[in-house]
């Protein structure tokens, strides 16, 4: 099995029509995604690569039965296409956009949390997920994924997304699902979401995380895999070296006084019983080792 999506998911891009939309949108065709349509406002009735776009996701929804969309529009436009999606019935919503406003974040996840309770939305600022041989939503390449478990990943990084997958995949180890949270300061999609999928997911036996600076998501997610998870959790946290009150990369990745340091992260990690790796090579050795003692 895998967590969010499968080969049955239906997608559609909006922004089909822009650069990134067709250069990713085709990408993630190719590889065996159900993308069905695109959503460009005034270009309803054309397509792209003979992907037929429309003007509205209301459109697209009913003539493809669409049940998932990839938003890759601009920062001004992201809010309002996520918040369309979720109106015409999308129950998971893939946002890569980087740079929309925090203020835009924490309006549009209350507005979902409140009117859509449930649309899942995974980022923005992300770089999406993919089942290794289902589905792929977002800007993974599928080239560094394996098929066939037993690992699932969930990252605030999308560069240690993509080494994770690498190392594992190099080590002949397959992935059920990889979910790149994205680091913004809101997130739709958390590490607890990720790790409860991954809990009750029968195919996924061992978890990778990876965390960065900045925060609490890490503390949190410690006290949640300390109390809920009977899996095996390899972590590994970035910025380590990083200088207190400096901006490292995006937003979300700062550290605040004593607060949301790698190691603290680390430590809380380690308490919570999760093997605690010094880089992601480590992690994936790790994990490497923890693969070959499952039954």
């Amino acid at each position: 099995m895998s967590i969010f999506v499968d080969e049955k998911t239906k997608v559609i891009v909006q922004g089909l029509t822009g650069s990134q939309g067709r250069f990713h949108g085709l990408r993630n065709r190719d590889y065996g995604t159900q993308v069905v349509a695109g959503v460009t406002p005034g270009k309803g009735g054309t397509d792209v690569d003979g992907v037929p776009v429309y003007d509205s996701v209301g459109d697209a929804v009913r003539a493809t039965g669409a049940d998932a969309s990839f938003v890759v529009v601009p920062p001004r436009g992201a809010s309002a296409a996520i918040l369309e999606a979720a109106a015409a019935g999308v129950r998971f919503i893939v946002c890569i956009t980087e740079g929309i406003p925090a203020q835009d974040e924490a309006r549009f996840y209350n507005v979902l949390r409140r009117d859509h309770p449930g649309v899942r939305l995974l980022g923005p600022n992300c770089p999406g997920v993919i089942s290794p041989g289902k589905c792929n939503i977002g800007i993974t390449s599928g080239d560094i994924a394996l098929p066939g478990g037993p690992v699932g990943i969930v990252s605030r990084s999308g560069t240690l997304t993509y080494q994770a997958l690498h190392e594992l995949s190099q080590q002949k180890v397959g992935q059920t699902t990889c979910v790149g949270i994205g680091g913004d300061p809101v997130p739709g999609t958390s590490f607890i979401d990720c790790l409860a999928a991954f809990e009750e997911d029968p195919d996924t036996r061992a978890v990778m995380m990876i965390g960065e600076i900045g925060g609490s998501a890490e503390e949190e997610a410690a006290q949640f895999i300390k109390d809920n998870m009977s899996k095996p959790v390899v972590c590994y946290v970035a910025g380590v070296t990083a200088p207190p009150g400096r901006k490292m990369g995006h937003a979300g990745a700062i550290i605040s006084g004593s607060q949301g340091t790698a190691q603290a992260k680390m430590a809380a990690l380690a308490d919570a019983g999760a093997t605690v790796a010094l880089n992601p090579t480590e992690a994936g050795e790790r994990m490497v080792e923890i693969v070959k003692t499952l039954d």
